[in-house]
């Protein structure tokens, strides 16, 4: 790591600087350590605005950039720059890329194959069971799943590529060092070992609402294209789906039940022309990319009944949940019978309930 990368750290903390000016510094000078030590004059001629240039000569002044790249490292972090061949040459490419990235983690070349995958806070058990399930299976083709850490679809679609023993990004809209929300501590472990957390924000910075918009810009750029599972008509997840746009991204979308308010984004955005995604095949073919049988990864379960009780409840449990009452009415079974069997489709893997009593096949 180059010692340059604690210079970029320091303009990155100056108000008002923002990454453009930052990008424009390192072009002019060549060099950070010299733009860090600048004149004011030689500040003033490369073209930095008068608030910019008094807050620059105030903060250097203040800013132990050693001490303060020491405070990354020491959470585990590390820092890379626009200046890096390393850094994502498809964030590279937005109007507007982070000049400086807090890090956890790895990123790899592989990291190309990226696909968004976000939606709402509040996901329905449809948008639950579709996010982590397409997550999943994109994952086993060698697709890395990029999100934002958020509940609901976010959390899906990082478990979904981790089961499928895939890669995950994380992109913060806080410190790298501040885990928001705070049960996804583990989560967030997890993706730092199979995958990165990715914050622009410096150390510390709380979860405040301004930084999560901006930082969905990051979320697109790493991407191929953005794909929303389940969204209302007013969602973050929408507003990503707009910068994709505006990076030429494609946008994909799962289609939603026409009375599911939680859905209507998600339709809205077919109506407008994103691709409708049925199954994962269709985001590959969009993007050009090849779909393989997944064999050795990939355990296929059979749906085969052991016994009549079992074969009645499958006959009944489909993708929309059923309530127990419903079941034991269905089947003329005892309602003794109808939970037994149910605990041992769940123990299969074949039935899973998705409460308040409610049972659902599990569709591979």
């Amino acid at each position: 790591m180059s010692h340059q990368h604690q210079y970029w750290l320091g303009f990155s903390l100056v108000p008002q600087m923002g990454h453009k000016r930052i990008a424009q510094l390192y072009h002019l000078f060549k060099d950070m350590k010299k733009a860090w030590h600048a004149t004011e004059d030689e500040l003033r001629n490369a073209g930095l605005p008068p608030q910019a240039l008094d807050n620059l000569l105030k903060q250097r002044r203040a800013i132990d950039v050693e001490e303060k790249f020491a405070q990354v490292q020491a959470c585990g972090a590390w820092v890379l720059t626009i200046a890096d061949k390393e850094y994502p040459s498809q964030l590279r490419e937005i109007a507007d890329p982070p000049a400086i990235l807090y890090i956890k983690g790895t990123l790899t070349e592989g990291d190309k194959r990226a696909l968004a995958i976000v939606g709402t806070r509040r996901p329905t058990q449809y948008g639950r069971d579709v996010t982590y399930r397409i997550a999943r299976k994109l994952a086993e083709q060698g697709i890395t799943i990029v999100s934002g850490l958020a509940q609901g679809v976010d959390a899906m679609a990082h478990l979904g590529a981790l089961d499928g023993g895939g890669r995950t990004i994380a992109v913060l809209g806080t410190g790298i060092d501040v885990i928001y929300p705070s049960q996804h501590e583990a989560l967030a472990k997890r993706i730092t070992e199979h995958g990165a957390l990715i914050s622009e924000f410096p150390l510390g910075t709380p979860p405040e609402g301004k930084n999560f918009p901006i930082r969905n810009r990051i979320i697109s750029g790493l991407s191929l294209g953005v794909l929303v599972t389940e969204a209302p008509e007013r969602s973050g997840a929408l507003t990503t789906a707009n910068l994709a746009l505006e990076q030429g991204r494609e946008v994909f979308a799962v289609p939603s039940n026409i009375f599911n308010k939680q859905g209507r984004g998600t339709n809205g955005l077919i109506q407008d022309g994103a691709k409708l995604v049925m199954r994962v095949r269709d985001v590959l073919e969009e993007l050009q990319l090849s779909y393989t049988e997944v064999e050795a990864r990939q355990v296929t379960k059979r749906i085969a009944p052991d016994n009549e009780n079992e074969a009645a409840l499958l006959n009944y449990l489909g993708a929309d949940p059923i309530h127990i009452d419903d079941l034991i009415r269905l089947t003329g079974l005892s309602p003794k019978l109808v939970s037994s069997t149910l605990a041992i489709l769940e123990l299969k893997g074949i039935a899973q309930n998705v409460g308040n009593m409610q049972y659902s096949r599990v569709i591979e």
